[in-house]
């Protein structure tokens, strides 16, 4: 048995083409465009490339996009007032600041400066908290979690008292993910355990999963064995170990390795995410729809 791929390439297309649909019926109605603001301090080339990105999807899919650029020497007091400004900006509905920040800003006092309501990157204290009460206090789900469970239900994977085991305990991923796949609603009601790599018997506990999320980010931690036969399986990891030539431009590329020994895996699993094009793409997806909804919501009808 060869697993079926679950492609976030191609989720994301499908994602994209529906919030791009969603988008010109609002501007039509009500004459307005979501609108994302992203900060770069600084010129971290890993961050430009991210913002890019970002850029080129949010004017994609018709969004009112600013980009921001500051020095690196910018002051946190400016930083903060910068913030401010985008908060009270009735035509912004979601401000990003980009990470890592210089060493002289505190990374919690920024990103809890940005309005909760404009906050579509999920991680002020106020929509962690909305999350974990679930239902309709939920407003921004995390992106990179909203993502796999997107994948889940439109890989026609059931999650309503299936087991989900999750590898990985950070805040950006493996306790939001968590979260989520225990509330009350569709693409979840799953009984699930959280692991980690102090976790006892490791093995065991992932043998048990019907889904399987690991984002751990060490490469090749769960091995074929550890995988129950016909699992969905959902690697997170993207972790760099090593460089190759690119046989279509001839530079130096990453060779990406997941957290998952993917080769084997996927002779087991029912369903798998490759590495790279799995989970990743997702990620920025989710961070537009969570701006269409931060516009919804203003508007009264979301």
């Amino acid at each position: 048995m060869t697993a079926k791929l679950i492609k976030g390439t191609e989720i994301r297309e499908k994602i994209l083409s529906e919030i791009e649909k969603e988008v010109k019926e609002i501007k039509e109605k009500h004459g307005q465009v979501p609108g994302l603001v992203t900060i770069l301090i600084g010129a971290n080339p890993a961050s430009i490339s991210y913002v890019t990105l970002k850029i080129k999807t949010a004017n994609r899919l018709g969004f009112h996009e600013i980009q921001d650029d500051q020095p690196a020497d910018i002051s946190e007091e400016d930083l903060l007032a910068l913030i401010s400004k985008y908060n009270n900006d009735d035509s912004i509905n979601g401000i990003l600041v980009q990470l890592p920040l210089p060493k002289h800003i505190n990374e919690k006092k920024i990103l809890n400066a940005i309005d909760p309501d404009k906050d579509v990157d999920g991680f002020h204290p106020v929509n962690v908290g909305r999350l974990m009460i679930g239902g309709d206090e939920v407003k921004f789900p995390p992106c990179t979690p909203a993502g796999i469970q997107e994948m889940i239900v439109r890989s026609g994977v059931e999650t309503s008292g299936a087991e989900v085991v999750v590898v990985g305990r950070s805040n950006i991923v493996g306790k939001p993910i968590a979260n989520m796949m225990l509330q009350k609603g569709p693409g979840a009601n799953s009984t699930v355990t959280i692991v980690h790599t102090r976790t006892k018997d490791l093995a065991a506990h992932c043998k048990r999963a019907d889904i399987l999320i690991v984002a751990a980010g060490v490469p090749g931690l769960v091995k074929p064995e550890w995988i129950k036969e016909g699992a969905c399986v959902i690697d997170v990891g993207v972790n760099r170990v090593g460089e190759k030539i690119s046989e279509k431009t001839g530079k130096k590329i990453a060779i990406l390795r997941g957290d998952v020994d993917f080769d084997k895996a996927k002779e087991i699993a029912g369903s798998i995410t490759p590495v790279p094009g799995g989970v990743g793409p997702m990620t920025i997806t989710m961070l537009m729809k969570n701006t269409l909804k931060s516009l919804k919501f203003s508007l009264g009808i979301a």
